[in-house]
């Protein structure tokens, strides 16, 4: 398999995909001449307008993705896919829509056969097992919260400790050990703004800026850039 699973778009004070572009051209070099972009992420604006967006942030570096919303026949398209992309927005909508559309195990299939997947936000966290340790509120309810399980952890994009002044409500790591409680089996990967996870075959490499975090219910390990871990 081939991922590149991004925390995010945007950084503060830069232009969408600014900081990650050159890095998706890179990892998709060679398999950019039916680039298929999964938009279902978008709640709050067409699916189309998504779409743009993203070619309009990605033509200086000359990729041009096709909406999987301009398909009739959503498996055809993926089957047909020289790379995968899965843009970032509210992962339920995103799941549902792959659900409705029968799209789970046609994209699963395909990666593992070796097409190149991009994801960001919400486009990671469907990489994972499940969709249980996303940030974003359940604005539709799926049939299920299994996702493509492409990776045997747990993705939370997006990731700080930081705690708002006089906020007396739970931290994000509060929420992730939470869920860790209760799926005591499981792994979590934290990936802060700016950084990314890059699958390679069995191993998955950690870039970016600065550090993240495995948590499981026993332990904590800081992840640095240039880390790696075996999938298993």
């Amino acid at each position: 398999m081939k991922l590149l699973l991004l925390s995010n778009s945007t950084n503060k004070g830069e232009a969408y995909m600014e900081w990650c572009k050159h890095t998706i051209s890179d990892f998709v070099v060679g398999h950019q001449e039916n680039i298929i972009f999964i938009s279902y992420a978008a709640a709050s604006f067409p699916l189309p307008e998504y779409t743009s967006k993203v070619n309009e942030a990605l033509h200086e570096v000359n990729i041009s993705v096709s909406g999987i919303e301009e398909f009739e026949n959503t498996k055809e398209a993926i089957s047909n896919a020289s790379a995968i992309f899965v843009g970032g927005g509210n992962t339920f909508h995103l799941l549902k829509l792959l659900q409705d559309n029968d799209l789970v195990d046609a994209i699963k299939q395909k990666v593992k056969a070796g097409t190149p997947y991009v994801g960001w936000s919400a486009g990671s966290n469907v990489a994972s097992p499940s969709i249980c340790t996303t940030n974003d509120m359940p604005i539709v309810e799926p049939k299920s919260f299994d996702a493509l399980n492409l990776i045997p952890f747990q993705i939370n994009p997006h990731y700080t400790e930081e705690v708002l002044p006089n906020h007396g409500g739970e931290t994000r790591k509060q929420r992730l050990n939470e869920y860790l409680y209760v799926n005591r089996e499981s792994k979590v990967l934290c990936i802060p703004e700016a950084t990314y996870l890059n699958v390679i075959g069995s191993m998955l490499y950690y870039f970016g800026t600065e550090s993240g975090k495995v948590l499981s219910l026993s332990d904590e390990k800081l992840l640095t850039p240039g880390d790696t871990l075996v999938l298993s």
